[in-house]
């Protein structure tokens, strides 16, 4: 019984007498192509990644062929077939990578993992791929979801593997730890604890999480008028989801301060590095 064939790969516009090569390419993308071209591929395994993502892969949404590239886990070490985790994109500005486990989001990258990857938002991509940040001419940097959860950046110089980014790292890593209107901080003593923060006390109501089960809301202390705004500073925080943001890549902080102080509905505002001078600015309302 046939279960796979180069029948329905065929462009039927193209002379179907020109013969079909597959081949694997020095970057570890396997193609099949038409004999007289080397650029166009009918078919390639970049665009099916499994648990690793090589140099020259990308992950995210590819609007031109309608795919959506995750990184999926190995079942266990010793067995290949699809796990329960997901390394996801998501498609929002500012993009991040999300770990799912059977569909619930466990994790969100942080400001490193930016530090390794190149992010493109554009109308026909939202894409994710490793950075070049290594001289040597020898290694290789691999991105993998392993089986246990975790996310982990590898630099192969010949024999050797060295593992360079590890995620999560903490508790303070787990997606909405500590719920809305708080933040996980480490103290001196390197324990981990959720804050609410200025402005906001623990309430009587009471919120459930499938990670956090049932813990008490921050709630604003006191609502203050529309004209008069106070931010509060927060320094080496994740950004919040973008899901709901308005997002100008071309204003810059104190802009950014100016249009959410203009603006009654704005509740908090941040500025994001671009690439461009440190422009981006998103406006929470």
């Amino acid at each position: 019984r046939s279960v796979w064939n180069t029948t329905n790969l065929i462009n039927h516009n193209i002379n179907i007498k020109e013969s079909l090569v597959a081949e694997l390419l020095d970057n570890g993308n396997f193609v099949l192509r038409y004999s007289n071209s080397k650029s166009f591929f009918l078919w390639e395994s970049f665009d099916y990644p499994t648990d690793t993502l090589l140099p020259g892969m990308k992950l995210g949404w590819d609007c031109n062929k309608k795919l959506n590239k995750n990184l999926t886990s190995w079942k266990s070490l010793k067995d290949p077939s699809s796990g329960s985790y997901v390394f996801a994109i998501e498609t929002w500005k500012v993009s991040h990578g999300l770990v799912l486990n059977e569909g619930q989001l466990q994790y969100r990258t942080d400001s490193t993992y930016s530090s390794f990857m190149n992010i493109t938002e554009t109308e026909e991509e939202v894409s994710h791929s490793l950075k070049n940040n290594t001289t040597n001419v020898s290694s290789i940097s691999i991105l993998q979801m392993t089986y246990i959860g975790s996310l982990r950046l590898m630099e192969l110089v010949g024999e050797e593997m060295h593992i360079k980014f590890y995620y999560p790292n903490d508790f303070c890593d787990i997606y909405n730890v500590c719920g809305d209107n708080s933040y996980c901080n480490f103290n001196n003593k390197g324990r981990q604890n959720c804050l609410c923060i200025d402005g906001f006390q623990l309430g009587h109501d009471q919120y459930v999480s499938s990670l956090t089960k049932t813990k008490k809301r921050c709630v604003k202390k006191s609502y203050s008028s529309c004209q008069k705004k106070e931010f509060k500073k927060m320094k080496n925080m994740k950004l919040p989801d973008t899901q709901y943001t308005t997002v100008e890549t071309k204003v810059g902080f104190e802009d950014c301060q100016k249009r959410c102080v203009m603006s009654c509905n704005c509740t908090a505002f941040a500025n994001v590095d671009m690439g461009t001078r440190g422009l981006g600015c998103l406006i929470w309302t």
